[in-house]
């Protein structure tokens, strides 16, 4: 978090990726994206410090720190994301990265079990992979860019291994609801033109509700995690235990009265 100390902005954050704690900061939202978004400045400033602000080190964004942060949280490990994606979890861990995790990528290519999905070769509403085989899955705004976005929620929960987690990235406006672009005019995320393909074009704009589809799409626990203030958060999605069967006590114990209602009844009629 950054701090005002004798008129000077002093950081407290330290990058959960690398440990370094030097940081610069970009403009990334234009004049254009702000007008098609209705964005105030309040929320253009925090929009820019979570796509604009990157360690000067590893060059990860603010948004990746977080993305970051909430694995190394999730896994208890005390070391940086770097140590982690060498650690002993490399060889135990299936991961499923959709789309470049930004800067995150080169270091989950380290786990031995690291698949990569890229659109548009691999499209996240129809993954084809079987269910039930990832450990955890990440992705960073992505979701926003998808046709159907609930269903490609649903895709990484089936291909989640029972436990697994999703960890992901949007861009959220606070203030607002979640709502489709559709009958607007296109909206582009990157360099913001559309010259650069239908692939960054802005599907859904997520507000305060974005988390509904999570719990639609069958997840049963949402986790958010923060890294500096409210331009740093990551979603954490959890299934739920797929296979176990969890012994309800009370149901038991009333299907046994019942049975021996019926065999009350059965004895004393055949008496």
């Amino acid at each position: 978090m950054d701090k005002l100390i004798n008129n000077k902005i002093i950081t407290t954050l330290i990058c959960p990726v690398c440990k370094n704690d030097k940081f610069n900061q970009n403009t990334v939202i234009t004049k254009r994206l702000s007008d098609e978004w209705n964005l105030s400045s309040l929320e253009e400033n925090y929009i820019n410090k979570q796509q604009g602000k990157f360690c000067t080190k590893c060059n990860s964004s603010l948004r990746s720190m977080t993305l970051a942060n909430s694995i190394l949280e999730y896994f208890k490990y005390n070391s940086c994301f770097k140590d982690f994606c060498q650690s002993k979890y490399k060889n135990k861990l299936n991961v499923l990265e959709v789309n470049e995790a930004g800067h995150l990528h080169r270091f989950l290519e380290n786990f031995k079990n690291h698949q990569f999905a890229e659109y548009p070769n691999v499209d996240i509403q129809k993954l084809p992979y079987e269910d039930n085989i990832f450990d955890f899955i990440v992705h960073s705004d992505t979701l926003e860019h998808v046709e159907d976005s609930l269903l490609g929620l649903k895709e990484c929960h089936r291909v989640l291994k029972s436990n697994g987690v999703l960890f992901y990235t949007i861009p959220i406006v606070y203030g607002r609801m979640t709502k489709l672009r559709d009958g607007l005019s296109d909206s582009y995320h990157g360099s913001q033109n559309e010259n650069q393909g239908e692939d960054w074009k802005v599907i859904t704009e997520y507000g305060a509700d974005f988390w509904v589809e999570i719990f639609d799409a069958g997840f049963n626990e949402i986790c958010i995690s923060k890294l500096d203030d409210k331009a740093s958060f990551a979603i954490i999605a959890k299934t739920r235990n797929k296979f176990s069967y969890k012994f309800d006590f009370i149901a038991f114990i009333r299907r046994l009265i019942q049975k021996l209602k019926s065999f009350k009844i059965s004895y004393i009629i055949l008496i």
